[in-house]
């Protein structure tokens, strides 16, 4: 009997960060026209290429009123990209075994989260996660909002249980139940998923947020401004009215605000108060490093943040647009899975995956490749944009995006060597070893990004005698060992098969 054991060789991620180069300053060219083009404030884009930063630069002020530039490690609050992160660490507790998605929310909320218009339906981590729980950012959202200070007092159940302070009636959908799969964007499911993180966990969301994601890939990003380094590096948020540029939001002035007390909270209660829904600060480049280990199946930098199965179910999607069954935000959410969202549309023929956000004057963007090694992330502090040209977005994203895209293959990495352990730029089938073999060999291969493989062993005679991998494999370098001893001593055949590469080598069988 033919064995085969597959072994992950390695999938570090190591990044780098460009220099100044004539190859990127035609992209920067472009960049600076669009800036003007859209009155930007500031704006921050990076390019990852081969799961490498290509490109990454600041545009434009962080604060106006200071004369402070954009940098290459400015923060944005980028809205609602929030939302895949309080997701990643929802998913982290699913793999672990301490829920499963379509299990009841209310089981772990402590109260009983239900439509009272449909009663029956239950509400499960899918439905919050997709948008298809029937939840509505209603006029009880508002005033919620509005009592922010005095989020760390109250719980989450005043704002989705009838009788509560700030529940109102249409805090739920009076048409479409569950069983319907309606998508309708909601804020308030993400608010009600940081609170699961904290029950399920046992830790306060921002704390673990920053435990299991933040930290083991190297960030200095928090959901708590009182984290954060270098507050002078928060960009403020600007909208702009007439020639006048109004601060919205972020105007620290290089101070930071006085931290909430939270010594009379229970973890649990109320998971809104550190905004998982749209109150994250990351900067483009963490953003970068985000998306690319999202598109590795959940390993950066030799760290794992989720494993490759869950990152599968994780940008799976659960919603598709048939025209009648959700609002698509003029068509920028055609599809949805767990708080990501597949697209043609942004670079027309590309598929990406990825979410936008947008809050305070601010619009940002995280999006990566599925088929090819690249992603594209931009964010702005404030600009004077309308709608596309031929998609959902604004006609700024359209530009950025079109501008990186064009430039993508005159890009390269550049500066510090990736080293031996970086990811690969090229699919790659090495010559088996040790050859002669007697009676176990090993094969070694490289994919730059996910997408099908297959190899198989034939005889001298063309007959497949082994299939070795048949299956999608993320971006990495791989080994299988082949084991013939029910073979006959001879020449034999390996061949791989990967997206329009193919290539045979020749290993031969000593007895």
């Amino acid at each position: 009997m033919i064995k085969c054991k597959l072994i992950l060789l390695t999938c570090c991620l190591f990044f780098t960060t460009s220099i100044s180069l004539p190859q990127e300053a035609s992209l920067t060219h472009k960049l600076d026209s669009i800036k003007t083009k859209y009155s930007v404030m500031g704006m921050s884009v990076t390019v990852v290429k081969n799961n490498s930063i290509a490109y990454t630069k600041g545009f434009g002020l962080r604060d106006l009123s200071r004369n402070l530039t954009v940098n290459d490690s400015t923060k944005y609050r980028i809205a609602s990209i929030s939302k895949i992160f309080a997701t990643t660490a929802l998913m982290q507790l699913y793999e672990q075994g301490k829920f499963k998605l379509d299990e009841d929310v209310s089981r772990y909320l402590g109260f009983t989260l239900r439509n009272p218009n449909f009663p029956n339906d239950s509400v499960t981590f899918r439905h919050l996660l997709s948008h298809t729980a029937g939840i509505r950012d209603g006029a009880g959202y508002d005033n919620f909002l509005s009592d922010a200070g005095n989020w760390s007092k109250i719980s989450v159940s005043s704002l989705m249980v009838p009788g509560g302070k700030y529940y109102t009636s249409d805090m739920w959908s009076t048409n479409n139940s569950i069983t319907e799969n309606y998508f309708e964007y909601s804020n308030i499911n993400f608010g009600i998923a940081g609170t699961l993180v904290e029950k399920i966990s046992g830790e306060r969301f921002d704390k673990y947020c920053r435990a299991h994601i933040f930290q083991p890939l190297g960030f200095t990003c928090s959901f708590n401004v009182q984290d954060l380094t270098d507050i002078n590096n928060v960009a403020v948020l600007y909208r702009k009215s007439g020639s006048t540029w109004n601060p919205q939001a972020e105007n620290y002035g290089g101070v930071k605000p006085t931290a909430t007390d939270l010594s009379s909270y229970v973890i649990g209660s109320n998971g809104f108060l550190f905004s998982p829904q749209g109150g994250l600060r990351a900067s483009s480049n963490e953003l970068a490093k985000f998306a690319t280990m999202l598109q590795n199946g959940g390993i950066y930098n030799g760290h794992r943040i989720l494993n490759d199965t869950t990152v599968q179910t994780f940008i799976k999607s659960n919603w598709v647009s048939n025209g009648k069954n959700g609002d698509t935000f003029s068509g920028e959410f055609k599809n949805y899975a767990l708080a990501n969202h597949t697209t043609q549309d942004l670079l027309p023929g590309e598929t990406l995956t990825g979410h936008p956000g947008e809050a305070y004057g601010l619009i940002s963007d995280m999006y990566f490749s599925r088929t090819k090694p690249f992603s594209i992330i931009f964010i702005t502090d404030g600009a004077v944009w309308s709608a596309g040209t031929y998609s959902g977005w604004y006609n700024l994203e359209e530009a950025v995006y079109q501008a990186c895209y064009s430039e993508l293959n005159n890009l390269t990495v550049t500066g510090v060597d990736q080293g031996a352990n970086s990811m690969p730029g090229s699919f790659i089938l090495k010559q088996s070893y040790p050859n002669p073999f007697n009676p176990t060999a090993t094969i070694q291969f490289s994919v730059p990004y996910q997408t099908k493989v297959k190899l198989n062993v034939y005889d001298s005679l063309g007959k497949q005698v082994a299939s070795l991998i048949n299956e999608y494999k993320n971006a990495g370098s791989y080994a299988v060992s082949f084991n013939a001893n029910k073979l006959a001593s001879g020449v034999y055949f390996y061949e791989m098969q990967a997206g329009n590469f193919v290539q045979a080598k020749q290993m031969v069988l000593l007895k």
